[in-house]
């Protein structure tokens, strides 16, 4: 066991705590052990962040032994991370404005309503 697994496994317990008090990506990759590239992770590092937090969300931590929530959290981080690593964030669009903008689904169709009443007014004069 190195230095880092054994921080790693001694913050098992809290891991879920700690992890509420990260802002910086990096800090997320460093208390959970997880080795990157610099050159993804500032690339992507909201959408890694953003696919970590969907891939914990469908975890359940309600009943874990001391460990295993810092296992859960390790392997959704590296999942996320594998994502991005290899492909674009174009590709994966976990951001609402990117799911809205793909050009692989349909646009929806616009429809508008303008009542009869509105057509038979004369113009407004302005």
């Amino acid at each position: 066991m190195s230095c880092a697994d054994a921080t790693f496994a001694a913050h098992g317990t809290d891991i879920l705590a700690r992890l509420k008090d990260l802002s910086a990506a990096e800090e997320f990759f460093e208390v959970l052990g997880v080795p990157y590239d610099p050159k993804v992770l500032n690339t992507s590092r909201l959408h890694i962040m953003k696919r970590m937090g969907q891939y914990l969300a469908s975890e359940d931590f309600s009943d874990r032994r001391t460990g295993t929530a810092a296992t859960l959290a390790r392997a959704a981080l590296e999942r996320a991370y594998g994502d991005f690593a290899t492909s674009s964030p174009l590709k994966h669009r976990v951001f609402k404005v990117l799911e809205d903008r793909d050009p692989a689904k349909a646009a929806a169709p616009v429809q508008m309503f303008v009542p009869l009443d509105e057509i038979l007014q004369p113009p407004k004069n302005q």
